[in-house]
């Protein structure tokens, strides 16, 4: 071998060689971004992991409160279903106490609109009462015979009065 292929394979060694630094340098590179991404993926896997407990526990809680919920709801309707038949026993007694209200006037189902109703029907029943009591005074008829008076001669012609006068006498 030549000086000139000497030095042309040293310098290709050397090219080998700094090609070689290059990629070593570039893998390490790689390897340390590699390193870094596995820590990231790591956290955030964990931190995945956290959610799901957050995110399980949130689900257990709104669970638990459409729960509370139903039954709340259901409270509240036996609770409205009282208050109907309290409303409509307090009705039955009222109108018990008060024969002239006819019941289909007085309705409702809390016991404020009975009282309300119940105070309409009072109004309208002593309106009604107080119009036939007009009607029953415009149409009475005295008892007894009317009162005797002397018929009214004051229309008559005094021919007349004088044949009225002459006919008593027979």
């Amino acid at each position: 071998m030549t000086d000139e292929e000497t030095t042309a394979l040293q310098d290709e060694l050397a090219d080998a060689q700094a090609e070689v630094d290059r990629l070593q340098t570039i893998a390490a590179d790689r390897e340390a971004r590699a390193a870094h991404l596995e820590e990231t993926l790591a956290q955030l896997r964990e931190e995945q992991g956290q959610l799901s407990t957050s995110l399980g526990e949130a689900q257990a809680q709104v669970a638990a409160r459409d729960e509370e919920m139903a039954a709340l709801r259901q409270e509240a309707e036996a609770l409205q279903a009282g208050l109907k038949a309290a409303a409509s026993k307090y009705r039955d007694v009222l109108l018990a106490g008060r024969p002239e209200v006819p019941p289909d006037l007085v309705s409702g189902e809390t016991v404020e609109e009975v009282d309300e109703r119940l105070e309409a029907a009072l109004r309208m029943v002593a309106q009604l009462r107080s119009h036939l009591e007009s009607q029953a005074q415009a149409l009475r008829v005295p008892t007894g015979a009317p009162a005797r008076r002397a018929p009214d001669l004051s229309a008559l012609s005094p021919g007349e009065k004088i044949a009225y006068g002459l006919s008593r006498q027979r």
